[in-house]
C-alpha cells in the first residue's frame, strides 16, 4: 500500500447554516469601501453568498434620507447577516440584533460579536456568554465571534450557537492565523461549522485557514483596503477554493529528513 492510500482523508461536508447551504465558504464585510459601488463590486468578485453588516454603523433602512446598502446588496441574492460590530456590552449587542430583526423583516440570523476594548478589540468573553445565551432564548441564530480557545469555543456551541468564528489575529490587523494549533483544536472537536474571523491579510492567510479545516472564513479589511480590492476579492475567492481543496486532499506526512521523489530501485546506470 502507498503511503497516499494510509491518509486519512476528511469528510467533504458542505457549509450549512441555520438550515441552508452554502456554496461559497467566504464571507465578506461591507465596510471601509471608498463608495457603495464598490462595495458591491468587490462583493460580486469574491463570490461570497453571505454578507455581514454592522448595523450600528451601516444604513440598511434604519436612515431613510441616506444611502441604503441594500441598495447594492440584494438580500433576495446575498443572506445578510447582521452583526455587533461597535457593542461592549451584552446588552448593546442584544439591542441591536433585535433592532436588525426589525428592519430585515424577523431575519434572526446574526453574527456577535462584544468587545473588551478599542485597542484590541478582542472579544469580551463573559459579555459574550451573556449575550449569547438572551439571543438564544429569544429565537435568535447565532454565529458568534470569539476567541481562539477551543474550550469557549466548545461552551459556546453547547449553549446552542450555531456556529464559532475564532479570531485568527486582532480586527484589521492583517497579520494572520498566529495561533495555528489552537484553531485545529477548535475544528477537531466542533460538531458546528467553524470560520475564521478577523486578521486576513492576503490571499495565503485564507489558503491556511482551510488548510486547517475550518469552514469557512469571514473578512472586510483584507479586501476594503487592498490596493485593488475587487482584485483581491477575487484572489481570496480563489485562495478559499484552493484551501478547501488541498485539505480535502490530504497533505502528505512531514518528514525530518529528505525522501527522493524518484525511486533509486531499477536504475539504470
Amino acid at each position: 500500500m502507498t503511503e497516499t492510500a494510509q491518509i486519512q482523508l476528511p469528510e467533504d461536508k458542505p457549509l450549512e447554516l441555520a438550515g441552508r447551504t452554502y456554496q461559497s465558504r467566504l464571507l465578506v464585510g461591507t465596510g471601509q469601501y471608498s463608495d457603495l459601488m464598490e462595495t458591491g463590486h468587490a462583493i460580486e468578485a469574491s463570490g461570497a453568498e453571505i454578507v455581514t453588516v454592522a448595523v450600528r454603523r451601516t444604513n440598511i433602512g434604519q436612515n431613510p434620507d441616506e444611502p441604503n446598502l441594500l441598495d447594492v446588496v440584494n438580500p433576495d441574492t446575498y443572506t445578510i447577516l447582521p452583526n455587533t460590530a461597535g457593542c461592549y456590552t451584552a446588552k448593546d449587542a442584544v439591542r441591536t440584533c433585535k433592532l436588525a430583526r426589525e428592519l430585515l423583516d424577523g431575519h434572526d440570523l446574526v453574527k456577535l460579536e462584544v468587545l473588551g476594548d478599542q485597542k484590541t478589540l478582542y472579544p469580551n468573553m463573559p459579555e459574550t456568554l451573556v449575550a449569547a445565551e438572551e439571543l438564544i432564548k429569544d429565537g435568535f441564530k447565532v454565529m458568534v465571534y470569539c476567541s481562539d480557545d477551543p474550550l469557549l469555543a466548545l461552551r459556546l456551541e453547547e449553549m446552542g450557537c450555531i456556529a464559532v468564528m475564532p479570531l485568527g489575529a486582532p480586527i484589521g490587523s492583517g497579520l494572520g492565523i498566529q495561533n495555528r494549533y489552537n484553531i485545529r483544536l477548535i475544528v477537531e472537536n466542533a460538531n458546528v461549522p467553524v470560520l475564521v474571523d478577523a486578521g486576513v491579510g492576503t490571499a495565503s492567510d485564507a489558503a491556511i485557514a482551510m488548510e486547517l479545516g475550518c469552514d469557512g472564513v469571514l473578512m472586510n479589511t483584507a479586501i476594503a483596503k487592498a490596493g485593488d480590492p475587487i482584485k483581491m476579492a477575487h484572489a481570496m475567492r480563489l485562495a478559499i477554493e484552493a484551501g478547501r481543496e488541498s485539505y480535502l486532499a490530504g497533505r502528505m506526512p512531514k518528514k525530518l529528513y529528505a525522501s527522493a521523489s524518484s525511486p533509486i530501485d531499477g536504475t539504470f546506470f
